[in-house]
């Protein structure tokens, strides 16, 4: 498996379906720019990142005394604001500078109110670099390795409007598992892929049609694993974790064959799905903890997923939000499921589609 630089592009040119808006504040899209509306708050990334780099372009449309700022590793907790993390300045004068860290600051490289400013920023175990406008303007350690979310701050009370038109981040160190034209790091469950699934416009795609399972080739034990899914309407898919090379992924005792465990894709939606069980939803380890809440997108829309692995320390992120934390502590049954083994896509006999599939090392996560 070759090494990637994933780059997901957080804002898309359309919508903020990548994002989540903080707080309360005013944030829209306008022709192909997100527009820094009104209020305070912030606008953040689905996920958590601890080595990357990040691309954006921004214009301050006030005149004078402008101010907003780009979050680099940040917490969620605080308000308007967030209180842990760092941040990147769009205050005139001070463009680019992180306050926390007295040597990140740099003066003269960025263009004024009206005109558009590139801001690439790489972020690598303890050191961060800025480069303003194509111009290196600091690379220097003091920034902390606790992982975080990017995001953007929305000051326009006092610091004015600005506009967005590209903010796209490069995780270093994740893996594609789907390269968008062929079935290269994944085979069918005892039976050949194709007889159920596709490779369609870049995405991989169940059919519906009955068939195998797709399993990845490579074992895994700790990890972090995102993508991005579409379901039918009604639809119900699944991706296993850990489990062993016959996809079992239920085990209600140690007397049990051995098994991994399996997080729900379902279309919440759908009317036939408004009486199961709490584990039965979207997002959820199967059998063992329910999603709350529940936040997935109606039956057409791209919905992202994440499911961290450490231990049996399991987390799972549903459109930007922790929906299930579970420890041996909280959910025993947990215990139940081994430690190393296969992913694996579920065919459960819905049109589903997936894009975007990537994998690096696991992180620490805490309940939200």
């Amino acid at each position: 498996m070759k090494q990637l630089l994933f780059l997901f592009a957080l804002f898309n040119g359309d919508n903020l379906d990548n994002l989540v808006v903080e707080n309360g504040c005013d944030v829209v899209v306008e022709e192909g720019a997100i527009l820094l509306k009104g209020g305070d708050g912030w606008v953040r990334s689905h996920h958590m990142y601890q080595d990357f780099k990040l691309h954006v372009e921004w214009q301050a449309l006030q005149a004078e005394n402008y101010d907003a700022g780009i979050y680099l590793r940040a917490g969620r907790e605080g308000s308007p604001f967030p209180k842990r993390g760092y941040q990147a300045n769009m205050l005139q004068g001070k463009e680019g500078n992180i306050g926390k860290i007295p040597a990140a600051t740099s003066t003269g490289l960025a263009k004024p109110a009206g005109e558009w400013n590139t801001f690439d920023i790489t972020v690598v175990g303890n050191t961060v670099e800025m480069v303003i406008n194509g111009k290196l303007a600091y690379k220097v350690d003091g920034i902390e390795t606790e992982p975080g979310y990017v995001g953007i701050q929305v000051e326009v009370p006092k610091g004015g409007q600005f506009l967005i038109r590209k903010f796209d981040v490069v995780e270093i160190g994740y893996q594609s598992l789907f390269e968008g034209d062929d079935f290269a790091y994944w085979e069918g469950a005892n039976e050949p892929a194709e007889k159920c699934w596709i490779v369609d416009d870049g995405t991989l795609q169940c059919t519906g049609a009955e068939g195998p399972w797709l399993r990845s080739k490579k074992m895994f034990g700790d990890f972090n694993f995102r993508l991005e899914y579409q379901l039918s309407p009604g639809g119900n898919s699944g991706v296993y974790v850990r489990v062993p090379p016959d996809g079992n992924h239920h085990r209600a005792n140690d007397q049990e064959p051995k098994a991994g465990f399996e997080v729900q894709v379902l279309d919440d939606n759908d009317p036939k799905y408004q009486t199961l069980i709490d584990y039965q939803y979207c997002g959820s380890v199967y059998d063992i903890a329910g999603a709350a809440p529940r936040i997935s997108r109606p039956a057409g829309e791209w919905n992202t997923l994440e499911i961290n692995c450490k231990g049996q320390t399991i987390t799972t992120a549903h459109n930007g939000q922790v929906i299930v934390h579970v420890t041996p502590e909280t959910h025993p049954l947990i215990l139940l499921r081994e430690e190393t083994g296969y992913l694996g896509l579920q065919n459960h006999q819905s049109v589903v589609k997936f894009r975007n599939l990537r994998i690096g090392p696991a992180m620490e996560y805490a309940a939200e």
